[in-house]
């Protein structure tokens, strides 16, 4: 549960305060006066004000918050399910939490199946060289087999003249601008591509 700083300092401040003197006598009487600092407050109830509760509008408010997230999550994940049938909960929150101009691979077939790999460099190496950015350790894979370009929130794979090629989509290419839901394969590795649903929802609106 998150604390409310602003609690805390209410009640310090309540904490701080003078406590009120005695009430004065009335030198007439004899009887204690009424003191300020016991007047009844005026209540900020709706009902005392003679006003309408906002209870069921509050819970009306909350519902319709909880329906468009809950719709808002049910729409995103049939859209993933669509693309790929295979993508897990896990999956569906990193898509999900990509930020603009990045994208995310997952391997879908090969010994790594299920590793995933973010695209947010201008220039992403792939290959079976231990210093490549998505290393794919499998003969197979050339040591320098392709890259990954970054143009802007565009992305594009582009093959190094690898041995047993590059395919996009299940066609051998040398290069090929990228979509969502694309599959890409570095020899017996296949991966998927994944892009940033903002940049998506930002190009559907142009």
């Amino acid at each position: 549960m998150v604390d409310l700083p602003g609690n805390n300092n209410f009640e310090n401040k309540n904490k701080n305060e003078p406590v009120p003197a005695d009430q004065p006598e009335n030198p007439t009487t004899g009887e204690a006066m009424p003191s300020k600092a016991h007047s009844t407050p005026v209540s900020s109830s709706p009902e005392a004000a003679g006003g309408e509760t906002t209870g069921e509008s509050t819970t009306v408010h909350d519902m319709l918050s909880t329906d468009t997230t809950m719709n808002f999550s049910q729409e995103f994940a049939a859209q993933i399910a669509s693309i790929d049938s295979n993508v897990t909960a896990e999956e569906q929150e990193s898509i999900a939490a990509l930020p603009s101009g990045s994208a995310l691979m997952v391997v879908r077939r090969g010994p790594n199946a299920g590793a995933r790999f973010l695209l947010d460099a201008d220039l992403t190496s792939i290959g079976r060289h231990p210093d490549a950015d998505i290393f794919l350790d499998d003969v197979t894979v050339s040591r320098r087999h392709a890259e990954f370009l970054r143009n802007g929130t565009s992305f594009t794979v582009k093959d190094l003249g690898s041995l047993n090629g590059t395919y996009f989509d299940g066609e051998r290419i040398e290069t090929a601008a990228l979509t969502d839901g694309a599959e890409v394969q570095v020899g017996k590795f296949r991966l998927t591509f994944y892009a940033s649903r903002l940049d998506l929802a930002r190009a559907a609106s142009e």
